[in-house]
């Protein structure tokens, strides 16, 4: 019903995205929606609906044929990322796996590293996870306490992460330590862990007010021996990586925003198109059409711009002041849209059988995760008055 409001995006119109369209939403429809209630029970999804992503080609998209993708570019994984946010699906952790942990494997990878584990990413047999957050350290990053010690040939790997989405069925987490604590060479690194490796060990699933089928949850490592080929990358770059691909995910977590406000906004007109008071459809009042008309011009002008975003990515030269911009104002405006769609429905839009209601518990993280906004803030900032900052920090050496 709303694309009868919304100009067609030209970013989807191919006949390519139009066929991948149509079978991710039968996909949704067969495979994922008369799952949700289990898996929320479950506190995680099944490996089965995994390896169905795979095997219909919509895991790593945008990665190369020859390590198991499909070759396509960015935008038909964003258009994976939207479709699924529009029926409010969160609980398969796809696009952390395909859109970032993939990615960070072929920029930086060894061709072994790539070749052991891009394809069995594509097909939905490995499932991955990203260890950065620990329980005293949020957004900075550089204050991580997990450690890596040198060996010789291996690393012995000591400490903790927490709020890890796939963390629980992750087979493989790339995971951010810091390696020659104490000396000249400190630095972040990232390395490859197996979760069957001797001292790694989860936590159960968190129970969360929202994302209730999405495995979130600790990871332990105790004396974790990892061996020196499972560095990811030159050994204190791991910020520098961390910083660089920070800008895809943030990208993302927009892509799910304004997707997820896409589908809020859908649910409330045919809601109030049939839900009637005082002898006439909700839609009929006045309020009702101009609190969707509000939202479907916030949801318009955010889709304008992560089109470009999208564009710009895809090319490589999506900015972190642009993907910061993105993350923040799209995150802000799918919260304000769906608590006004929820209110549309009244007392149904509290009940948890409703659509409505999961997005309203769903939406409210992605203004903390991939960096809360007002970090988002600051490097919008810090993007704004990059000279003169360079300009003080000289003067304060200086000095």
């Amino acid at each position: 019903m709303l694309q009868h409001v919304l100009l067609e995006r030209d970013i989807y119109a191919s006949e390519e995205h139009k066929m991948m369209r149509d079978m991710i939403q039968d996909f949704i429809k067969n495979e994922i929606l008369d799952h949700i209630e289990t898996w929320e029970k479950n506190g995680m999804v099944s490996r089965d609906i995994w390896k169905r992503a795979g095997a219909l080609g919509l895991l790593c998209i945008d990665i190369p044929e020859h390590y198991g993708g499909s070759g396509l570019d960015f935008s038909f994984s964003a258009l994976f990322i939207e479709e699924l946010a529009k029926e409010g699906i969160t609980g398969p952790g796809f696009s952390l796996h395909s859109d970032i942990i993939a990615p960070y494997l072929l920029k930086y990878g060894t061709e072994a590293q790539k070749e052991t584990y891009l394809p069995i990413m594509a097909s939905g047999k490995l499932i991955t996870s990203l260890g950065m957050t620990e329980p005293n350290c949020g957004s900075d990053l550089k204050a991580i306490k997990t450690n890596a010690v040198d060996k010789g040939d291996h690393y012995l790997v000591n400490g903790q992460k927490t709020f890890i989405t796939n963390g629980y069925m992750s087979d493989m987490s790339i995971v951010a330590v810091k390696t020659n604590v104490g000396t000249k060479k400190e630095g972040v690194s990232l390395l490859i862990i197996e979760s069957t490796s001797e001292g790694f060990e989860k936590g159960l699933p968190f129970k969360k007010i929202g994302m209730k089928a999405q495995d979130t949850c600790e990871l332990f490592f105790d004396n974790v021996k990892v061996p020196k080929e499972n560095l990811l990358g030159e050994e204190g770059l791991g910020f520098k990586i961390m910083m660089t691909e920070l800008a895809r995910e943030r990208l993302t977590v927009a892509l799910q925003a304004i997707g997820g406000a896409e589908g809020a906004i859908e649910k409330t007109i045919a809601y109030t198109s049939t839900r009637t008071a005082f002898n006439q459809p909700i839609a009929g009042f006045q309020n009702t059409q101009f609190k969707l008309a509000e939202c479907a011009t916030q949801l318009q002008v955010h889709q304008a711009f992560l089109d470009r975003c999208t564009r710009l990515l895809s090319n490589h030269e999506l900015t972190a002041e642009s993907a910061s911009m993105a993350k923040y104002s799209a995150t802000e405006m799918h919260s304000k849209v769906v608590d006004e769609c929820l209110q549309l429905f009244g007392g149904y839009g509290y009940m948890w059988d409703y659509p409505i209601a999961r997005m309203y518990a769903d939406n409210r993280v992605a203004r903390i995760y991939a960096g809360t906004n007002e970090i988002m803030k600051l490097l919008i900032a810090r993007g704004l008055f990059k000279e003169l900052f360079q300009e003080m920090k000289a003067n304060k050496k200086h000095n």
